[in-house]
């Protein structure tokens, strides 16, 4: 497993500066997830700290503490937590494995994670969802998405960049047994069609509370 986060976090750091230019305002382009996260906002503002998992150049993050939210972020690659600090100075970011969270029991009233889950193996998605569980507080807040679909998409080159990038796709009852075994109360399942712009996979949300 150390070799596939190695491997990961080595292609997110080469491709960090394209990534940063094609998707740091990229909600301002997607109305159906500024709804959701406009939601979620709501759902954890006053309750305590939230963590962004897989925050990248820290976008989600910024949408939601200009919400109110007092969240944080934390990202495998240090490329992409540099790039989020320097647009971000008023939010910390920290470099993290969402298997392993640095964190104490109940510690946490929201994470939202936005495609980050597609690069766990299938196997994994069980354990970072008992991570997830075991850190937020009784009745924390949680939202993830993730590309629709079955089996996996990948490409060897990604931004002009020569790297080997996989992602899994997931149904959606598939993800919500996963969340149900680890704990968690499915509140909400939402899916759109993909934007013109984007990857064309079906986009899925799940709303869940501790």
């Amino acid at each position: 497993m150390n070799d596939i986060w190695d491997a990961l976090r080595n292609t997110y750091d080469r491709v960090a500066k394209h990534y940063v230019n094609e998707f740091f305002k990229e909600l301002s382009r997607k109305p159906f997830d500024r709804e959701l996260l406009d939601r979620f906002a709501e759902g954890v503002q006053g309750q305590g700290t939230v963590c962004e998992i897989g925050c990248g150049p820290g976008q989600i993050a910024r949408y939601l503490k200009d919400r109110g939210a007092d969240i944080f972020g934390i990202d495998l690659s240090e490329e992409m937590i540099a790039w989020a600090r320097k647009l971000n100075a008023d939010i910390s970011f920290e470099q993290g494995n969402m298997l392993y969270l640095d964190a104490s029991d109940d510690a946490w009233a929201g994470i939202v994670s936005f495609y980050a889950i597609i690069h766990l193996r299938r196997s994994d998605v069980p354990l970072a969802f008992a991570e997830f569980y075991r850190v937020l507080k009784p009745s924390g807040n949680l939202l993830v998405s993730f590309h629709g679909g079955e089996g996996e998409v990948g490409t060897e080159d990604w931004f002009g960049e020569p790297v080997s990038v996989r992602a899994t796709l997931f149904g959606d009852k598939e993800i919500a047994q996963y969340l149900a075994s680890a704990g968690f109360k499915v509140e909400d399942i939402l899916k759109r069609p993909p934007y013109e712009f984007e990857y064309q996979t079906e986009r899925v949300y799940v709303f869940a509370t501790k």
